[in-house]
């Protein structure tokens, strides 16, 4: 697979400086680029690596022209990560495609399946009765779609995802468990991407929902009755639990977790590792880390930070009224 330099900026657009006949072997990220690579600064903080760079082009901001034209070939675009992105989609179109059967010998898909003709099913997938997936849409190998669980459109689901098992709902039962029978299904938009072992559980009786645009890294755990609003995106090993209702273009970094029955607003970001335990009615970046302890102490300690940032602002305002009252004594 190659690719030149010309080729590339009439398909993407950008600004070529330098050599419109370079032809690009590989993508490689700065630090190990060679001359036949094609590589991208997405962030200022990395421009040291750019100027120390073998990389036969680099693609870069308006802000970092001058020093990539002085380190050699580049080409210039707005957002260089969105555009390094589209040329990973151009290279990966040019690629061989191998002649592989739709649907492969060893998928079991029911008979009361609804199954595009242009999706392609992978190795010991199962899609059962009532099941609907949508056109161009693919499921890796040993991807179960359960009973009248719905995938979009375009959707990539990875391998091991599990759609549609039974929420965790049960009753007390004079100390045993009495099952709560999950009534609902799930229901996933179009252009979602769900990664190798994400389990998206069906909802006990109204649906389990992910929108349009939703991007799912690996391990994750989707709660029974959940709602992720379109465009929002989480790393991996995050957990959702029941009945919580996440807005659209949300992040929650990997490892973090939000807690049941609570609503994240449009446009909210969880940082890793965080646990929400409220519901955030406003859009922005968000952190909440705390050192384990004896529950009891943990919650009065946890009343007490919350209240630092006041304590701060009235420590500060008595050392004002201290310093005025204090008689200045160094002019004796």
């Amino acid at each position: 697979m190659v690719l030149r330099a010309g080729t590339l900026v009439e398909s993407l657009g950008g600004k070529l400086f330098g050599d419109a006949s370079r032809v690009f072997e590989g993508l490689a990220p700065l630090e190990s680029a060679n001359s036949s690579d094609l590589s991208f600064l997405s962030h200022p903080k990395y421009q040291r690596q750019l100027s120390d760079s073998k990389a036969g082009c680099v693609i870069v901001s308006p802000q970092m022209q001058a020093l990539a034209v002085e380190r050699g070939d580049c080409i210039v675009a707005d957002n260089p990560y969105l555009y390094f992105a589209r040329v990973t989609q151009l290279w990966k179109r040019s690629l061989p495609q191998s002649d592989v059967a739709l649907i492969h010998p060893s998928a079991v898909i029911d008979s009361k399946a609804n199954v595009h003709p242009t999706a392609r099913i992978g190795a010991l997938c199962v899609v059962e009765a009532g099941a609907h997936i949508g056109a161009d849409t693919v499921l890796k190998s040993r991807v179960t779609v359960s009973e009248n669980c719905t995938v979009g459109e375009r959707c990539l689901i990875h391998p091991g995802v599990v759609i549609g098992a039974d929420g965790f709902g049960f009753a007390p039962n004079d100390g045993a468990w009495e099952k709560i029978e999950q009534l609902g299904n799930v229901r996933i938009g179009n252009d979602v991407e769900i990664g190798a072992n994400t389990c998206i559980d069906r909802g006990a009786l109204q649906d389990t929902v992910l929108e349009d645009g939703v991007k799912l890294d690996n391990l994750i755990q989707i709660g029974h009755n959940v709602f992720v609003g379109r465009h929002t995106a989480m790393a991996g090993c995050a957990g959702v639990a029941g009945s919580a209702h996440i807005g659209a273009h949300c992040t929650v970094g990997g490892g973090a977790v939000v807690l049941g029955h609570l609503t994240l607003a449009d446009g909210v970001n969880i940082s890793a590792a965080s646990v929400a335990t409220r519901s955030i009615l406003k859009s922005g970046h968000y952190t909440g880390m705390f050192p384990i302890d004896d529950n009891a102490a943990w919650e009065k300690n946890a009343a007490s930070v919350k209240q630092l940032a006041s304590l701060r602002e009235r420590i500060r305002a008595l050392e004002v009224q201290i310093k005025l009252l204090t008689p200045n004594t160094s002019s004796n």
